[in-house]
Formats: structure tokens, C-alpha cells, sequence
């Protein structure tokens, strides 16, 4: 019976429990980007406008950031080693390129760590403004892991910088050309805004729910409206990147396009079809077919005459499978779909801004604005269904396939089952945590329960003197209380 329950084929749990981890922790990646963004935007605000609702912010955001900064580097160090357990014979041959901008990113995530620490010690310790700048280096270090991290991923859909021997061994890297390779410019910023426009959303999300709740007061309001302006902003920036991507990738990646559009054969005039699915005979059923759509949106200099390659211009060993295809396309509806929706939610919270100079706090927007953040994590995962599946069967394009670069132990199913158990209890954890601050800095009141010798910025008590005439026995106790 052991032996049965052993003799699996790994890919398949490789390629899940490399899936899970990574749809686990890149929810804690915006957080960990833009949250201290948004911080220093609170803290700018209470520095310069004498703000206590916004210090108030500020200071209650440094601590949530922490917590989830420390539980993404737990996740994030298991994706780690998770390169070398699942895909030894990927990095055996290509570490020497692929790890490169890992490399880059460590250095990015100490910086962060260390300016995380000396930003939170600091509220009682530095002056305002020294005290303001210390955060700064977290939003760099932020932008720079993520950069870093996204290149690495690029790399994999374009794979240059590098040279092979003939016993198929990478001799000789450059550095620069792997990190920046075609895929990056695009890609990075195109996560680099989603990290922002998740961030926004999520964190105004908890805050919308609060005041549906009856949590109306200033600091709520404050909460929300940094949060959700940051996301307003990023969102249609990043419809326009978006956009400019998936051109790129038309011109660069036509297998992947192929998936995106639910394109079986070569053709002009291709409609872009909503929802749908792709049968094992090449045919195209169900969904919303709007005619020629696809192919002006692919290029609109040639509108509906511009030819898409279809999924029949490849070898079939070397394009996705049918249920590849389907997963592709549904993700892509998803993540446009979404990104769709949070666009016209913008729309409205600008247009009422603009009109009445503050956010508009009707029960239906406050609804769609609390559900907000679920449906950006959601379309920031579909995003990356589609960059990773649709790069089936590759993990390197064109160089190595998925089933080259697993492991050989057929007993990896087991690891799954315990990275699976493992990631569930962190994060039932971390919300717990996190539920239990926020309850804490409720019965707190509005001040936070702070005396005058806990207040940001606020005077330090000078040390007690002893008295030099106790005894030697009573000034220890004296000063270690």
C-alpha cells in the first residue's frame, strides 16, 4: 500500500504545490509594496497639516505593514527553496542566469527589513522629518524586490544572457541581459501597478466595511480615501500598460496569444471572444463572439485585416494543451473583466471628488468598495494564470520543458499536503492577528490609549536618577525594577 501511495507521477504535484505557494504569497506582495507608500502619504500629511487622525494612521499602518511583511518573508523563503525541491533539473542547468536576479532581490529585502525596523523604532525616537525620511528607503526597496523578482519571471518567457556548451551547461551569463531582458520593461510594470492597485483596494476595502458598519468618523474616512485614491490612480494607468503588454505579447509571444484569444487557426478578422471554450477538435463553442475585435485590438493600425497566428501554427508538443487554452482564456476574461469593473469604480470616486470634493459614502458605493479588494486579488491571480499557463509546456520558453525540469521523487505529494497545512495556518494566523490589533486599537478609543509618553513625536521621560544614598542591593532594584 505504501509503495502504491508513493509510485506518483511528480509533475503534477510539483506544478500544484509551485501554483498554491505562489497564489499564496503574491497576495501578501502588494502589502508588502505599497503599504508603506501609503504610510509615508499619511505621515506626510500629519507632519506638514498638524493631522492627529492622520499620525494616528500612519503609526497603526507601520505596525499591520510589519506583521505582513514578517509572514511574507516566511512564505516567500519557502518559494525559495521550493526552486531547487521541485525543479532541480531546471536549476542545475539555468541557476546560474535564473538566480541572478534573486541575487538582486535578497539585497532589496534586507534593505527593506532593516528600514522596516529602524522606521517603527523610530517613532519615538527621531525627529519628524528624520523620522518620515527612514521610510522612504522601504518604498524603494519595495519597488526594487519587485522588479527584481518580476525580471526573473520575464527571463523565463524570454530567456537570453546567457551561453551553452555542448554538454548543455550555461558557461557564460551577462548579468544585465538576463535581468533586463525583453519581457521585463512591461512586465515589471505591469506588477509593479498591480502591486499598488491591490494594495489600494485591499486596504480601502476594510475600511469601506467599517464604515457600512457605522465607523464614520474622520479617521476612517482618512484610512479610506488614502487607500482608494492610491488605487483610483493606478488603475487606469494600468489599463493602458495592460493594454500595451498584450500587444507585445501578440508581436513576441503569438503562442500565449493564441491561448489568450481562443484562436484555433490562423486568420484575419478574428473576433474577440467572451467566455467560450476550445474543444479537442479545434473548434471554438459557447461565449460572446464581438466580430474583428480581436484583431484591431492587436493592432489598430490594421484593424480588423490584422492576421493572429492561431494555436495550428505550432507544434502541439510545444503549445498548450486544450485545457491549457480554456484556462488561459477564462483568466484572461477574468483578470479584464475585473479590471473593468475596478476601472468604473474609479470612475466614480473620481468624478465625485471632483464634484463635491470628497469621497462618496453611499451604501452602494461603500458596498462595491468593500469588495473591492477580494476582486483585485483575484484579478492580479488570473493575470498570472495567464503568464504562467500560457507558457505551457516551457518553464524556460523554448529551451526546457515543464516535465524536463521536475523532480524525480514520487513522494512530493507528501511536501504538498504539508506546505498546504502550513500555509493554511499562517494565514488563519495573520488574520486573526491583525483582526486582534484592530480590535485593540478600537477600545482604545481615537487616540489610541496612548499616555504622553507614548505619543509619536511626542517628549521622552528622562530617565529615573537614583538615589546615591540607597544601598548597593536597592539601586539594582532600583533600576532593573
Amino acid at each position: 500500500m505504501s509503495q502504491f501511495l508513493l509510485a506518483v507521477d511528480p509533475v503534477p504535484w510539483a506544478r500544484a504545490q509551485m501554483a498554491f505557494t505562489l497564489a499564496t504569497h503574491i497576495i501578501l506582495v502588494p502589502l508588502g509594496v505599497s503599504w508603506a507608500f501609503m504610510a509615508l502619504v499619511a505621515n506626510y500629511r500629519a507632519i506638514k497639516k498638524d493631522d492627529a487622525d492622520a499620525l494616528e494612521l500612519a503609526q497603526r499602518w507601520s505596525k499591520y505593514m510589519a506583521v505582513t511583511f514578517a509572514v511574507g518573508a516566511v512564505t516567500g523563503t519557502v518559494l525559495t527553496f521550493e526552486f531547487g525541491l521541485l525543479w532541480p533539473k531546471f536549476m542545475d542547468k539555468y541557476g546560474a542566469a535564473f538566480g541572478i536576479p534573486f541575487a538582486v532581490e535578497g539585497l532589496f529585502f534586507f534593505l527593506e527589513a532593516i528600514f522596516i525596523a529602524i522606521y517603527i523604532y523610530g517613532w519615538k525616537r527621531l525627529k519628524p522629518w528624520h523620522h518620515f525620511w527612514t521610510g522612504v528607503p522601504i518604498v524603494i526597496a519595495g519597488i526594487g524586490g519587485t522588479v527584481s523578482v518580476v525580471a526573473a519571471n520575464a527571463w523565463m518567457n524570454e530567456p537570453t544572457g546567457f551561453t551553452v556548451n555542448s554538454a548543455g551547461k550555461v558557461i557564460d551569463v551577462a548579468p544585465l541581459e538576463v535581468i533586463f531582458n525583453k519581457a521585463m520593461p512591461l512586465q515589471a510594470l505591469h506588477m509593479l501597478i498591480a502591486a499598488y492597485l491591490v494594495g489600494g483596494f485591499l486596504i480601502a476595502s476594510v475600511y469601506a466595511a467599517g464604515m457600512l458598519r457605522g465607523r464614520r468618523d474622520r479617521y476612517h474616512r482618512l484610512g479610506f480615501t488614502i487607500a482608494f485614491t492610491v488605487a483610483a490612480i493606478a488603475t487606469p494607468v494600468q489599463m493602458l500598460v495592460g493594454d500595451q503588454l498584450a500587444r507585445w505579447v501578440y508581436e513576441n509571444e503569438p503562442t500565449k496569444f493564441a491561448a489568450i484569444e481562443l484562436v484555433p487557426k490562423t486568420a484575419d478578422d478574428v473576433p474577440e471572444t467572451l467566455f467560450g471554450r476550445l474543444n479537442d477538435d479545434g473548434t471554438v463553442s459557447g461565449g460572446i463572439a464581438i466580430p474583428g475585435l480581436a484583431s484591431i485590438l492587436s493592432d489598430p493600425s490594421t484593424g480588423t485585416s490584422t492576421v493572429i497566428k492561431g494555436l495550428d501554427s505550432f507544434p502541439e508538443g510545444s503549445r498548450p494543451n486544450t485545457r491549457q487554452v480554456n484556462t488561459v482564456h477564462l483568466a484572461w476574461d477574468v483578470m479584464v473583466g475585473l479590471g473593468t469593473f475596478l476601472s468604473l469604480l474609479s470612475l466614480w470616486y473620481g468624478a465625485a471628488w471632483l464634484r463635491k470634493r470628497r469621497m462618496p459614502e453611499g451604501k452602494w458605493f461603500l458596498r462595491a468598495a468593500a469588495i473591492s479588494g477580494v476582486l483585485s486579488v483575484l484579478a492580479m491571480e488570473a493575470g498570472w494564470v495567464v503568464t504562467e499557463v500560457g507558457r505551457q509546456p516551457w518553464i524556460v520558453f523554448g529551451e526546457m520543458k515543464v516535465t524536463a525540469a521536475a523532480t524525480g521523487n514520487e513522494g512530493v505529494w507528501v511536501t504538498f499536503l504539508v506546505i498546504a497545512a502550513l500555509y493554511i495556518g499562517v494565514a488563519v494566523t495573520l488574520v486573526l492577528i491583525l483582526r486582534a490589533m484592530s480590535r485593540r486599537f478600537r477600545e482604545r478609543g481615537p487616540d489610541g490609549g496612548h499616555d504622553d509618553s507614548d505619543t509619536p513625536y511626542g517628549p521622552r521621560a528622562p530617565l529615573p536618577t537614583p538615589d546615591r544614598d540607597l544601598q548597593p542591593d536597592r539601586d539594582l532594584q532600583e533600576v532593573t525594577g
